[in-house]
């Protein structure tokens, strides 16, 4: 991997960025939302995928176009929605036309949804390496970006953030205490990079913002990754059954004012972060944008 890559992604994405993951919405709501994020001084805006319905590149497109100079990426592009010499070819096409601003997220999803999918989940670890393989392979017939983008790995565990040190330019974890994000960083080294996925909750009541957390299905999804993660990290069942008990809602989730949770970022960065990626419990994009403009003074 270009170490060029990574230290281009480094200047460009700053600290701070934002997710905006609402499921379905015209494009003109999604156009409006990226320039309010940008207006208030984003790094990154961040968007997602399952298999069909909001297909990962052409939002990503859309709001590439929309806006000027904020960076987005795939968090994450789901390697069970397209062959890995058309994510390769595609994330190409959209950082030839915006150079500078395009990371590439992909991961494994998970196993309700694959199947969900009409498709056979397989061995995660396995499944991602035949996958870089094969965009490797399918790099030759891509357009070649005057400035190379990033590709990162939706990863959690100890295995594949090691393949992803080896065969990726960093990671992009979701939902982990900072202490995962520490051990992460250990794990990478220097030279890669490590992008933090963290839900925020402007809520000082301690019950009130506890029960918006468990609306999340993260810890609840049958076969959850971040329920095995968390059991690596020494959390016991009776933690973690339920969706969590306040310690282990505690731990992944940063609830509190607006200086707590901006306490609760910066802790990431403190850890070996390079960038945070800031998702919100709100229904829609306008409330989405208005939450991440409220925000920005004590975030950025």
């Amino acid at each position: 991997m270009a170490i060029e890559a990574v230290d281009e992604a480094r200047r460009g994405l700053g600290r701070i960025g934002v997710a905006l993951t609402t499921p379905l919405a015209p494009a003109a709501e999604w156009r409006d939302a990226a320039r309010r994020v940008e207006r208030a001084g984003y790094g990154s805006i961040w968007v997602n995928e399952a298999v069909g319905g909001r297909e990962v590149f052409t939002q990503m497109s859309v709001m590439l176009g929309a806006t000027e100079r904020i960076v987005l990426g795939s968090g994450i592009a789901n390697l069970w929605a397209r062959h890995p010499a058309t994510m390769q070819g595609a994330a190409s096409v959209l950082a030839d036309a915006h150079p500078g601003r395009v990371v590439l997220g992909i991961g494994v999803s998970m196993s309700a949804l694959v199947e969900r999918s009409g498709q056979s989940w397989s061995s995660p670890l396995t499944r991602m390496r035949e996958y870089l393989d094969g965009m490797d392979a399918g790099v030759e017939a891509a357009p070649v970006p005057a400035v190379p983008f990033p590709r990162v790995v939706a990863a959690l565990g100890p295995k594949m953030q090691e393949l992803a040190r080896d065969r990726a330019d960093g990671i992009l974890p979701a939902a982990m205490p900072v202490e995962h994000t520490r051990r992460a960083r250990e794990t990478l080294g220097p030279d890669r990079l490590l992008i933090v996925t963290q839900a925020v909750i402007v809520e000082p009541d301690p019950e009130k913002a506890r029960a918006i957390a468990r609306q999340s299905p993260l810890l609840t999804m049958p076969g959850s990754p971040y329920v095995r993660s968390l059991r690596n990290l020494g959390f016991d069942e009776a933690a973690l059954a339920g969706g969590g008990s306040d310690e282990v809602i505690d731990a992944c989730f940063i609830w509190g004012d607006e200086k707590a949770v901006a306490a609760g970022v910066r802790a990431h960065l403190d850890a070996g972060a390079d960038h945070v990626v800031v998702t919100a419990f709100t229904p829609d994009l306008a409330s989405s944008a208005a939450e991440f403009e409220r925000l920005a003074p004590v975030l950025l």
